[in-house]
């Protein structure tokens, strides 16, 4: 079970026994005990639950449940049987509005062939309980909502109740309170009350309790049109958005959401009731649900457009199970970054709202994974974020993504799809827990050889940077990358998809703050395509190779340029080394590595460019210290890697002695680092210094030579001058050694080979030297007589063509009075003749 559920409210447990308490006046009625419990009419934005109860005499109570500190207040009561469509209380708690039919159930039975009851909507002064007026007596239901300040803001003189009709149509109602006798509260306006025309001719509708807004769909002529109200505290509303919506509404009939639940309606929905839901989070995204009933029984077909990204994507699924009782519709959830689309007894679909673009982001679970513990019915509503009300019971529960049943089904999965999407929420979780890291590391590097179609590795550190660094800084999550997936074409079984474009919404007043802010940002991405925006490491792959290639041919950019960059990587280092006070398990930064200095300074230098031409809003120092922070975080996370797989093998912390054979662990270790390896390149990421030598060190001491100088020539194992100098040390001049010897040596790079070979005192090595020494000099020689005349060669020609090459040579020298060996200090002519010597006598066997 992927969602674990937390009781928030319980009607039997946290009101029934409060009830029982207060004697025979509040007791439960006897009489149809199972329709005389309590039930949920509304949730207000403090979270403070409204519910009804039928008293004893069959009279109609309304109570308040505070779930902070578990109480609960009798509000009102109506001496009669009543039903009561909807109710609202304001913030101070001294107005209570009350919408309901005023006749009775029974009396609606016989009253068939009439129209519906008429309705009565009332504001009554409860603090304390005084006057009531009559707001709406008509003919149709009236749904009743007071406005709420934002929090922690003193409470002001005038509560604001929107009226909201099925003639469809909603006022706001501005009622002005005064206080009498120091404590009694009465509402001033002795006339009619002033009011607002907010929508007209509407046919769905939906209030936000949290950031009081209300989206209404008014249909035109071609389409639909969503519209969005902000209401302010000060009592001002602002049209703030329009959207042109490609779904069909019509005979839907008229629906109203979180507007409080009336268990009569829900009794009496058509068929092809809409079901549609607007859903909108703190990171911009702006989500409308939608489903109706199906044409063929047993597929499901829903659609969610992504207003925020410009798309919609409209999914089918098949159903298999036979044997479940067929149920109205399916239930939306808001679980902020993912919306939750569920089929009781058939399936959970979790979509991502900030990356919805790939399929692969998306959880589609099934049968055990799919059940949601106490929810088996359809009339399941989420009223706000990451809460979900059953509606059929009265119960409210918060709920979140169970991070043990995630990992277990991470584990469990044999589908990239599922693995892709299982890891992505995982890493959105892991600010939570760091235990939670370290389990994801751990299937990781037990399941490296079972994903095909992405690399884990690369998945891992750089969606765990972006959901580290993201919530740090605003739009920075358009500008570094969250995947290392460009596309994807695989298929989820189960469920299809066909996504469309679809136009962008239209904000009708600019400069908001915080939703209308971050929308504004995503809207923005989209138009100047938001792909392009994220960081890309090709730029950085290419001038890295370009510092490299003139490092080799000795063309070294100016002094200046190459300084910024290692004091870039400076910098990086000792970021990282104060966030690591602890001396670390893994042998590394432990040797200057100039080839990853190289890359973290350019990747620094690299990054800051690509922010400052994005957030020019941002000073300078912050970007600076955002770059820091990324750079340092990547190596941490290598690190953190590197430490987990130690602390599983056992291994040890020192570093790893040459001469000895690699245990299994330590086999095990090498493997799971050239994958690291592997993912680093892939991405042009840094590694630590000292990661290379770690590594070929562990390759000398597991694998065969043939192997070894395998992974060397295609350039999975790098050699380093450190590697290099410690294979000197540890190992004896043994027949095998100095084969391994000389295949490394011979290996080596020009400028490091050059260092490494003076300290190996071996024959073999001194007739390497020899043979470098000489072809150095002939180089140099062949160079300074370029465009020089050809001089006469010598009489005596002999049929071998080195000896010849040598012999004219020679007697250019002689000619020309050239000493090719005056610039070289450790070779001269006599070290090369006797090494000429030394080795033709070896061969002979002299």
């Amino acid at each position: 079970m992927l969602l674990q559920l937390s009781a928030e409210f319980d009607p039997q447990s946290d009101v029934v026994p409060w009830l029982l308490a207060q004697g025979p006046a509040a007791a439960l009625d006897t009489f149809e005990k199972s329709a005389a419990n309590p039930y949920i009419v509304n949730v207000e934005r403090n979270g403070k639950i409204i519910y009804t109860w039928k008293g004893s005499g069959r009279n109609t109570c309304i109570g308040l449940y505070d779930p902070l500190n578990k109480q609960n207040e009798h509000l009102y009561t109506f001496e009669k049987d009543l039903h009561i469509i909807s109710c609202s209380i304001n913030n101070e708690k001294t107005l209570l509005a009350v919408s309901f039919l005023q006749s009775t159930k029974e009396e609606r039975v016989n009253q068939l062939l009439q129209p519906v009851s008429k309705c009565l909507t009332l504001v009554i002064e409860i603090h304390p309980v005084n006057n009531v007026r009559v707001l709406k007596a008509v003919d149709t239901c009236i749904r009743v909502q007071f406005l709420y300040p934002v929090a922690n803001r003193n409470p002001f003189p005038e509560s604001h109740l929107l009226l909201i009709s099925e003639d469809k149509y909603i006022e706001q109602f501005h009622i002005h309170v005064v206080t009498e006798d120091h404590h009694k509260v009465v509402i001033q306006n002795s006339g009619q009350l002033p009011r607002d025309r907010v929508a007209d001719d509407f046919i769905w509708a939906q209030w936000d309790m949290t950031e009081q807004r209300l989206f209404y769909i008014v249909p035109k002529e071609s389409r639909n049109i969503l519209k969005c109200v902000q209401f302010y505290p000060d009592e001002n509303f602002n049209l703030i958005l329009e959207a042109s919506l490609d779904i069909s509404l019509r005979d839907t009939g008229l629906k109203f959401v979180n507007f409080g639940y009336d268990y009569s309606q829900d009794q009496e929905m058509e068929p092809r009731s809409l079901n549609l839901q607007v859903f909108t989070s703190k990171t911009g995204s702006f989500c409308l649900c939608c489903s109706q009933a199906p044409d063929i029984p047993m597929e499901v077909t829903y659609s969610v457009s992504f207003l925020h990204k410009g798309y919609s994507k409209t999914f089918t699924v098949a159903l298999q199970r036979t044997d479940y009782p067929q149920v109205k519709e399916v239930a939306f959830l808001n679980l902020d970054y993912y919306v939750a689309v569920y089929l009781p007894g058939h399936f959970l679909h979790l979509l991502n709202t900030q990356h919805p673009d790939l399929m692969c982001y998306n959880l589609f679970l099934t049968g055990e994974d799919a059940r949601i513990n106490v929810l088996h019915k359809s009339s399941i509503q989420s009223p706000f974020k990451s809460v979900v009300w059953d509606c059929c019971s009265g119960r409210m529960f918060t709920v979140r993504i169970n991070e043990c049943s995630l990992m277990q089904f991470l584990c469990n999965s044999k589908l990239d799809s599922d693995r892709l999407a299982a890891l992505h929420c995982a890493l959105l979780h892991v600010r939570n827990t760091t235990d939670l890291e370290m389990q994801i590391i751990q299937w990781i590097s037990e399941n490296l050889s079972t994903c095909y179609t992405f690399d884990p590795f690369q998945e891992f550190i750089i969606a765990s940077l972006y959901w580290t660094m993201c919530p740090e800084t605003s739009k920075l999550d358009k500008l570094l990358p969250y995947t290392s997936l460009l596309y994807w074409n695989g298929i989820i079984p189960g469920i299809t998809c066909i996504t469309d474009i679809i136009s962008l919404p239209e904000l009708k007043v600019h400069n908001c703050k915080g939703f209308w802010e971050k929308l504004t940002l995503n809207l923005e991405c989209v138009k100047y395509a938001e792909p392009h925006l994220h960081y890309n490491n090709n730029v950085l792959r290419r001038e890295w190779y370009k510092l490299l290639s003139d490092e080799k041919a000795e063309e070294r950019r100016t002094t200046t340029y190459l300084r910024n960059i290692f004091e870039n990587a400076k910098k990086v280092l000792s970021n990282l080394a104060a966030w690591n006070l602890e001396e670390r398990l893994v042998p590394l930064f432990q040797e200057e590595d100039y080839q990853q200095r190289l890359l973290i300074g350019l990747m620094v230098a690299q990054l800051k460019d690509h922010l400052m031409r994005h957030l020019q809003y941002v000073g300078k120092m912050k970007i600076d210290q955002i770059v820091l922070d990324y750079v340092s975080k990547l190596l941490d996370l290598i690190c953190r890697i590197m430490e987990a797989v130690w602390r599983k093998y056992s291994l040890q912390s020192c570093v790893l002695c040459l001469d000895e054979r690699g245990s299994v662990a330590e086999f095990s270790a090498f493997h799971i680092m050239s994958r690291i390896l592997e993912a680093a390149n892939g991405m042009c990421m840094p590694l630590p210094p000292g990661f290379h030598t770690l590594h070929t060190g562990l390759g000398v001491r597991c694998l065969p030579l043939h192997t070894l100088l395998h992974y060397i020539d295609n350039g999975v194992l790098q050699l380093t001058e450190t590697c290099a100098i410690k294979l000197l040390k540890d190992l004896d001049n043994t027949e095998k050694n100095e084969k391994l010897k000389f295949s490394i040596f011979t290996r080596l790079p020009e400028a490091i080979g050059h260092k490494v070979s003076q300290l190996w005192n071996h024959p073999v090595n001194s007739n390497f030297i020899a043979r470098n020494s000489v072809k150095l000099l002939l180089d140099k020689l062949r160079n300074r007589q370029h465009n020089r005349p050809v001089v006469d060669r010598l009489s005596v020609h002999v049929e071998f063509l080195p000896l010849n090459y040598l012999v004219d040579m020679l007697a250019e020298v002689e000619d020309q009075g050239l000493n090719p060996f005056e610039e070289e200090d450790n070779v001269n002519a006599k070290f090369v003749e006797e090494t000429a010597l030394k080795h033709t006598m070896m061969l002979l066997g002299l």
